[in-house]
């Protein structure tokens, strides 16, 4: 069917586009309602080396010079910070933070790239989290910054890193103040604005099928009924011969 013969079809059943569409609309209003406003906070860290650099002389007499730590970056810090990402944004750590699986309160961990393949692109260390309550959404970042530098100095303990090289970790930005995201209500929203039109094509096609097949069934009905009352056709009469 084209494009005009659907639109007669929706005219023809205007009576049941229009209470099937305003039944929709009220369940997209009720959906709309229901779903919650989550509020979500960020905080982003920065790895840094120590003033007297990433190693200490074999000579104890001998004394590294002193360096900016902000100026100071090598492939390692970028390293660094992708193992500490992917330690904090496992579901483990996540479940030891208080945060279960499959709940309505989440975080992730990135450097502020959705594409895996710039993971190791810097030293940056972004947290955002998510929650109904917004004190909730601010104490889970503090939380999981907080976690970063435990989890940072566990590391490279394990590995018998001179304490004087122990990187540190430098909040860049403490726990923002949440802000409310409306994006789950405007998609669930328009999610249940498609299903009122596909509801409402559907019951019109629907009453319009079952319309057309009761009149041509009632037309074969008719036809029949005139072939069982019509006369029998009367024999020819015989010639006479003479």
């Amino acid at each position: 069917m084209d494009l005009w013969g659907t639109v007669l079809v929706l005219f023809r059943r205007w009576y049941v586009v229009l209470p099937t569409f305003v039944l929709c609309m009220g369940a997209t209003l009720f959906v709309y309602i229901r779903v919650p406003v989550t509020y979500a906070s960020q905080g982003i860290m920065l790895i840094t080396i120590p003033t007297t650099g990433a190693s200490v002389p074999d000579d104890p007499k001998l004394v590294n010079p002193r360096s900016n730590p902000l100026v100071t970056f090598d492939y390692g810090l970028n390293m660094t910070a992708s193992l500490l990402i992917q330690a904090l944004g496992a579901p483990e750590m996540g479940e030891r933070l208080g945060v279960p699986r499959g709940g309505d309160v989440g975080y992730k961990v990135t450097n502020g790239s959705t594409n895996p393949e710039l993971m190791m692109s810097g030293p940056f260390v972004f947290v955002e989290a998510e929650a109904p309550d917004p004190g909730t959404a601010t104490a889970l970042v503090a939380k999981v910054m907080a976690q970063a530098d435990v989890e940072l100095a566990r590391r490279q303990k394990a590995v018998g890193a001179p304490p004087k090289t122990f990187l540190t970790i430098t909040h860049v930005v403490e726990p923002t103040t949440p802000e409310a995201k409306k994006g789950s209500r405007s998609r669930a929203a328009a999610a249940a604005i498609a299903l009122s039109l596909m509801g409402s094509l559907t019951a019109a096609f629907a009453v319009e099928s079952f319309v057309v097949h009761r009149r041509a069934r009632g037309r074969r009905t008719t036809g029949q009924e005139r072939r069982l009352h019509a006369p029998a056709p009367s024999a020819p009469k015989a010639e006479q011969t003479v």
